[in-house]
């Protein structure tokens, strides 16, 4: 028997709202999208730069008709995880435009976000950890992630 990683499927309540959330603020770019006018929604696939094979493929599904369970944080859901050039500005330039660091880069390693539909995201700090600095160190959680 052979397994392969296809993709991870998200909810999402506006599908505009959490492209802004993952292609403007993470860096993630559309590789392909589908629109069911049977089912009435659309599935919009984003990658990394470079990753365009469909290996980390993150699938945002948007029902037309709405979704109220959205957001919902007891949907089973962990966490998508994305490693990052440099933690700190990537959590500087999210929190710059809005986004609350749930779980700072205290460390210099690993941080956690949410996106606008309250989905868990896990930045890792690509090769050593950094140095830790300020004001990540001394910067408690806040809600959970």
């Amino acid at each position: 028997m052979s397994i392969e990683y296809l993709h991870t499927m998200v909810r999402v309540r506006d599908i505009e709202e959490s492209k802004k959330f993952y292609c403007d603020l993470l860096g993630l770019k559309e590789r392909r999208r589908m629109d069911n006018e049977g089912g009435r929604f659309t599935l919009v696939f984003l990658c990394p730069p470079g990753q365009d094979d469909g290996t980390a493929d993150v699938e945002l599904t948007h029902n037309w008709d709405g979704d109220d369970a959205l957001p919902d944080d007891s949907r089973h859901f962990g966490h998508l995880a994305y490693r990052v050039d440099d933690i700190y500005e990537t959590c500087q330039r999210l929190m710059d435009a809005g986004v609350t660091i749930n779980r700072p880069p205290r460390d210099g390693h690993m941080a956690f976000v949410r996106s606008p539909d309250n989905i868990s995201i896990e930045l890792l700090q690509k090769g050593d950890a950094k140095e830790p600095q300020e004001p990540w160190a001394s910067m408690g959680n806040t809600g959970h992630w």
